[in-house]
């Protein structure tokens, strides 16, 4: 690496800042022991007026304990599909010193089956959560009645 030509001051640097709250005592937090757990914890967060209309995908980050730190929505899309960016997630998991990760997405026309683009994206992301010592638990499609679990089907 070159040295620079010219001086600089760490005041021209940006300084990050980590940070997480929690409003909720770690022997509140609801634990999840099943993919239907999983799913009443999500399903009861989305929005009713955007779980059939557009598409959205967030994420549980939880502890060791398999307890909920946080749910982050890290995306909300059109009627076929949404952005799940694999650097926003793991900046969200890394950021609350998560152990482990549920990805969750909903598809507005109730259709349950995985895409193949959601095949690929959920084994992308275990493999990049292997690396950092971040598991990806389960990937779970949610509709207005049902859901479907990657980990449960052993889909990848």
């Amino acid at each position: 690496m070159e040295r620079p030509q010219t001086p600089f001051s760490l005041t021209e640097v940006a300084e990050i800042h980590l940070s997480y709250k929690s409003t909720v005592k770690p022997s509140q937090r609801p634990k999840v022991a099943s993919s239907h757990d999983a799913y009443t914890l999500l399903h009861s967060s989305w929005d009713p007026e955007k779980l059939e209309f557009v598409e959205q995908f967030k994420i549980l980050l939880l502890n060791r304990a398999n307890c909920v730190l946080g749910l982050v929505e890290v995306s909300t899309g059109g009627v076929a599909g949404t952005v799940a960016d694999p650097k926003l997630i793991f900046a969200a998991a890394l950021k609350a010193n998560a152990s482990s990760i549920i990805l969750a997405h909903n598809h507005p026309s109730g259709n349950l089956k995985p895409s193949e683009a959601d095949l690929q994206l959920t084994r992308k992301l275990k493999e990049a959560g292997k690396f950092l010592d971040l598991p990806i638990l389960d990937h779970l499609i949610i509709t207005g009645e049902s859901y479907y679990s990657f980990a449960d089907t052993g889909a990848v």
